[in-house]
This record gives C-alpha cells, sequence and structure tokens, in this order.
C-alpha cells in the first residue's frame, strides 16, 4: 500500500471544527476514489464538498468539467485558482441541503461524489434520495459506522431505519475502508466510502413515499417493542395478516419488501 499522504491539492487550509471539516490528504485513497468513480465521456459530475481539492483536482484530470458546490467561502477562490489549469470547474457556494439536485442535473441526471461532513451526512442522503430520479449514481465516503447501517441487512444489529430507507430506492454497496491517518486532521473514527445507485422509479413500488417513511420510521422508533405495539395506531392487526407479515416480530427482522407491502395497505 502506498503510504504517501502528500495532498493532492493546489492549496492548503485549516479545517473548520465547526463545519465537521476533514480534508482527505492520502493519494492511495484519492485514487481509490478516483477509480471507483471512474468517469467517462459526457459523465455530469457534481462533487459536494471538494474541502482542499483532493478528489477535485484529480477528477479534472480524468473529466475536465466538475460542478463542486461548497459551503465554506474561504475555500472559494483557492479552488478556482488551483484548477483554473487542469478543466472546467463550476463552483455553487450553498449549503447542500439547499441545492436542488434536479435543477442541476437540467432534464438529465447527474453522478454525486463526496466526502460527506459526518455532521450532516444522513441529512444529505435523504435529500439525495428526494431527488434520486435525476441522480445516476453516489459515491460517498462517510464514517464507517454509517455506511455499515447504510448496506446492512435484516438480522443485524445495524439495521434499522437508514438501511431500510436508502435499500428501498437505491442499490447499496460497501466498497473500502479509509482510515483516520488518511485525513488532515484524523478522525477519531474510520471512515468508509459506498456507492448507491437509484432504482428505476417504477420498480420500487412505492405508492406512498411519505407513509412508507412514516412506517419505516414508527416501527424503528422502539426497537424493542414488536410491530403490534411499535406499530400500534399505525397498521392493525388485519393489516398485517393482509401483508404477510407477523405483528410478534421486531423491526429488525423484516425485508425491506415487507416494509412496503405494509405501507401500500390502504389506510384511512
Amino acid at each position: 500500500m502506498n503510504s504517501d499522504h502528500s495532498p493532492r491539492t493546489g492549496f492548503t487550509a485549516p479545517a473548520k471544527k465547526q463545519l465537521g471539516q476533514h480534508f482527505l490528504a492520502d493519494k492511495y485513497y484519492v485514487e481509490k476514489i478516483v477509480l471507483a468513480v471512474d468517469p467517462k465521456g459526457d459523465d455530469r459530475l457534481v462533487e459536494i464538498g471538494p474541502g482542499q481539492g483532493a478528489i477535485t483536482f484529480p477528477l479534472l484530470r480524468r473529466h475536465p468539467k466538475l460542478t463542486v458546490i461548497e459551503f465554506d467561502r474561504d475555500l472559494i477562490v483557492p479552488l478556482t485558482e488551483a484548477a483554473a489549469p487542469l478543466g472546467e470547474l463550476t463552483i455553487v457556494h450553498s449549503d447542500v441541503l439547499r441545492v436542488n439536485f434536479t435543477e442541476l442535473a437540467a432534464g438529465g441526471t447527474i453522478r454525486l461524489v463526496g466526502n460527506l461532513p459526518y455532521n450532516i451526512s444522513s441529512p444529505i442522503l435523504f435529500h439525495a434520495l428526494d431527488h434520486a430520479a435525476a441522480i445516476s449514481d453516489m459515491t460517498f465516503m462517510l464514517q464507517k459506522e454509517v455506511v455499515d447501517r447504510m448496506a446492512a441487512g435484516p438480522g443485524s444489529k445495524v439495521y434499522g431505519r437508514l438501511s431500510v430507507m436508502l435499500q428501498a430506492f437505491c442499490e447499496v454497496k460497501a466498497l473500502f475502508v479509509v482510515p483516520p491517518g488518511a485525513f488532515r486532521p484524523p478522525p477519531k473514527v474510520d471512515s468508509a466510502v459506498v456507492r448507491l445507485v437509484p432504482r428505476d422509479p417504477a420498480t420500487v413500488g412505492i405508492n406512498d413515499r411519505k407513509r412508507f417513511a412514516d412506517v419505516v420510521r414508527a416501527a424503528f422508533g422502539q426497537r424493542r417493542k414488536t410491530l403490534r405495539n411499535a406499530l400500534n395506531g399505525v397498521i392493525d392487526q388485519t393489516q398485517f395478516e393482509a401483508a404477510g407479515v407477523r405483528s410478534d416480530a421486531r423491526a429488525e427482522q423484516l425485508e425491506v419488501a415487507d416494509f412496503i407491502r405494509l405501507a401500500n395497505l390502504p389506510h384511512e
């Protein structure tokens, strides 16, 4: 393994703790991420949180047109200047949760990439789900604990609301682990890279997204309770029977398809 930690950026900047910044600085892992993204042809790449450009600049060398979303005003000018010799960099200075990915796709689809801030990674994932029809795939680096939850299957201790919500709308595959030493400053936990590929909306089979989200949230709200108790007032015994789901089971025992059947049942 190449342990050269020289950053592939054209500048350095202090990380801001309040923004949850941990800048990737190990070339070995940078290259692994770029290879995982493997940009081609007319791909419309959008990077969330470019930071010091560790992933940005190698992507620009492979694909000379890139849009990045950066909240930290102090990084805008350095990113612009360092990217100038490499390709066309469009910077959207905004909180990513306020960015409309569907509008950004302009009738097509985009590929999302990013080292997501630990403190808002789940909100970003759910925000992306709202625009899944405009996204062809997502390659994100997050806290390993979060990636484990995203990719977990029924019966796992970490299988929960995040697992079900993401897997209902996307294929989720954990790719590889990134250790703390690959970052500056190093976080206290391992990170991991994950790929999400939105499913064809015609195959998802969810009639009402809000109802589905409400059922999943209630089911996992009290993990130790049986579904009969956790979903009291949401799903009745007749509906459990109609969906073919045991009411004495617990939420972590259900497949994603079970939650979809429960949520799709007629209700008042």
